[in-house]
């Protein structure tokens, strides 16, 4: 219907990733540091914040904080946050994923360990640290909690930065049963999206401009590569979107509009959800 309308093109076919993790962010975010002076700063709120159950997981010797909404016995979702953090806006994006359809088990594990970038200075300084072989640990131990804790399959999606972390997840993390990625893909030296294991849905804004991550062309990039794999997947562009087009809250608009992306297309977000609904509903159930 809309695709047909406004020319939003997807794809479909198959499969994997290989397994360099980079010890450091893609340099490309290091752009944004000229943004940071005009970027106002932002309370971190959720209206979500009481529906959630916080939990604490394991893994190696370490543990590290997470946050659960949706049924006990429900298909799991990792959902994975931008580069700010856990805040309002991921908060926003899990509940709504534990409504959708029959409903589903959303958890948000905390990569930056309690810490939130409240401007774009901050992000940046946040993801320059972020121990990246550690967070890919950290979705492995998600999965293996949801698991053991009432969802029989598990899905892994994620924003920005966690969109680039859930594409490796289909090569890294052999436990996951789909993947929903939103503009973000990964350096070759974290994964090779041509080895994903598990099924792909990668969606991008036509008009993003964080070249060689989630730019149109790092998006055709990823569908050639995903063509050489053995796994379901589907690259969907939307036309008119900039980066970041899900973030829909009055903050999250907000946002985007002091970072110089003004456009609102409630309909291309809706898509994009039903899309996820249907690619998840596919693999988990």
């Amino acid at each position: 219907m809309l695709g047909a309308a406004r020319g939003i093109t997807s794809s479909s076919s198959s499969r994997i990733f290989s397994t360099n993790i980079l010890s450091k962010p893609p340099s490309f975010f290091t752009i944004s540091r000229a943004l940071a002076p005009s970027i106002p700063r932002f309370s971190v709120r959720s209206m979500a914040d009481s529906a959630f159950k916080k939990v604490q997981i394991q893994r190696d010797d370490t543990a590290f904080d997470a946050y659960v909404v949706g049924k006990e016995d429900a298909p799991g979702i990792i959902v994975l946050q931008e580069w700010w953090g856990v805040d309002f806006e991921i908060k926003n994006h899990a509940l709504k994923i534990s409504q959708l359809g029959p409903g589903f088990k959303a958890l948000i594990p905390d990569l930056y360990r309690g810490k939130v970038g409240l401007d774009v200075a901050e992000a940046q300084h946040l993801m320059d640290g972020l121990d990246w072989q550690g967070a890919v640990k950290d979705i492995c131990a998600s999965v293996d909690w949801l698991k053991a804790n009432g969802s029989k399959k598990v899905g892994v999606t994620g924003f920005c930065m966690g969109g680039a972390l859930s594409i490796a997840s289909s090569v890294l993390v052999p436990q996951v049963d789909a993947v929903a990625a939103f503009y973000g893909v990964p350096s070759p030296e974290l994964a090779d999206p041509a080895q994903a294991k598990a099924p792909v849905q990668a969606h991008f804004g036509e008009l993003d401009n964080f070249v060689g991550f989630s730019d149109v062309t790092a998006a055709k990039a990823l569908e050639e590569k995903l063509k050489e794999s053995k796994t379901p997947y589907e690259v969907h562009i939307y036309p008119g979107n900039a980066h970041a087009f899900m973030n829909r809250s009055p903050d999250g608009i907000k946002r985007r509009k002091g970072m110089g992306m003004a456009d609102e297309d409630e309909a291309a977000v809706r898509l994009a959800w039903s899309r996820f609904e249907s690619w998840m509903a596919r693999f988990l159930s």
